[in-house]
Formats: structure tokens, C-alpha cells, sequence
């Protein structure tokens, strides 16, 4: 299983300066007041891990993989993980930076706000990779960009129609009691969410042959 994750972070090394450079580019945007950092960061390291499936293509890794004792197993389980951990440590990456911005450009340090938010992104970065990950393993790369966008491009016409036709203050009120609750809530579901998809992602990958 390491080895299965050094190399996927071997593969995406030279992706890591240009990290960098987006890590400073937007601290400075943020110090600037032109954006929030704490949206893009993270997500990025989905794109990332998503160019680590066009190198196992090109270099015929999945074929070397399942010759390995449990390599088929562990093939998928390493991008889980190395996904996951990318996004947590440009998370506290992102937490700092943000802390830091706040105080220069407010002499203040709202921690609530920016941990909430910070949650909020690291929950959709997960949702993103848990849908995302299943179509690759089903379709390639790239016909899985084009099903990622159409997908998206739905999502955004069902809410917008759903928006239009349903009460939301109601629903959201008649939810209130599940406030104090809402970041454990938040946690079970995007454990779930990542579980199922691997199992899902697994399973696509057990029955491909190369």
C-alpha cells in the first residue's frame, strides 16, 4: 500500500511546484481582497490527483498493478487515501494562510467563520472526488471529463428549477433542530459518501482486464 502511494505522489511531483505557485498567487489575491483562498485550494488537489490516471494510462501501470499481490485492492485504495491526505494537509495549509490574511487585513481573526468554511470545502472537495473517481474507473479520463461536465451542467439546471419551485425557508426551519449537530452529520455522510465509492470504484476495477 506505501508503495502504491509514493508512487502516485511520484508521479504527480512536478504538479507540486505549480501548487506552490498557486498557493502564493492566491495568498496574495487574498491579501489583496480579491479573492477567498479557501475555496480553490483544496479542489486542486482533486485536478491533481485526476492527471496521476492519465500517467497510469499512458505508462501501462494498471497492467503492472494487478500482477502484484493485492494490487488491484491497494491500486485504488492509494488514490483514495492519497487524495484524502493531499486535501487535508492543503486544508491546515489554507486554515494558516487564512488566519493570516484576516489578521493583516483586519487585525482580526475570525476562527469560527473560517474553520466552518474550511469544513464546508473540504466536504465538497470529498463529494467531488466521490463522483468523480467511479466515472473515471468506468470510462477513462477522458470520457469521464466530458460525463463530469455534463453532470455538473445538470446538477446546476435541477437546483436552479428546484430553487424556483420549492420553499427552502420551510425546509430549512423544520431542519433547524439539526444544527448543533450539523458538523457530525456533515463527517458521517462524507465518510459514507467516500466508502461507498471506493467499494464502487473497487469493483469497477476488479472486472476490467488489460
Amino acid at each position: 500500500m506505501i508503495g502504491f502511494i509514493k508512487k502516485d505522489l511520484a508521479m504527480i511531483k512536478s504538479n507540486f511546484k505549480i501548487l506552490g505557485v498557486l498557493i502564493i498567487v492566491y495568498a496574495i489575491m487574498g491579501l489583496m481582497n480579491k479573492m477567498d483562498i479557501s475555496f480553490i485550494l483544496p479542489f486542486m488537489c482533486v485536478m491533481i490527483m485526476i492527471s496521476s490516471f492519465s500517467y497510469d494510462n499512458y505508462n501501462k501501470w494498471d497492467a503492472y498493478a494487478i500482477s502484484l499481490p493485492n494490487g488491484r485492492k491497494n491500486s485504488v485504495k492509494s488514490k483514495y487515501i492519497t487524495t484524502i491526505l493531499m486535501t487535508f494537509i492543503v486544508s491546515i495549509i489554507t486554515i494558516i494562510l487564512s488566519f493570516i490574511i484576516s489578521y493583516i487585513n483586519t487585525k482580526n481573526i475570525n476562527y469560527e467563520q473560517t474553520l466552518v468554511t474550511m469544513f464546508g470545502t473540504i466536504f465538497g472537495t470529498l463529494l467531488v472526488l466521490t463522483i468523480m473517481y467511479p466515472i473515471i474507473y468506468k470510462f477513462g479520463v477522458e470520457k469521464a471529463r466530458i460525463g463530469i461536465f455534463l453532470l455538473v451542467f445538470g446538477i446546476v439546471i435541477i437546483g436552479s428549477v428546484l430553487i424556483n419551485y420549492i420553499d427552502l425557508s420551510n425546509i430549512l426551519k423544520s431542519l433547524a433542530f439539526l444544527e448543533n449537530y450539523l458538523m457530525i452529520i456533515l463527517i458521517i455522510i462524507a465518510i459514507i459518501m467516500v466508502y461507498v465509492s471506493y467499494k464502487i470504484s473497487a469493483k469497477i476495477f476488479n472486472k476490467k482486464e488489460f
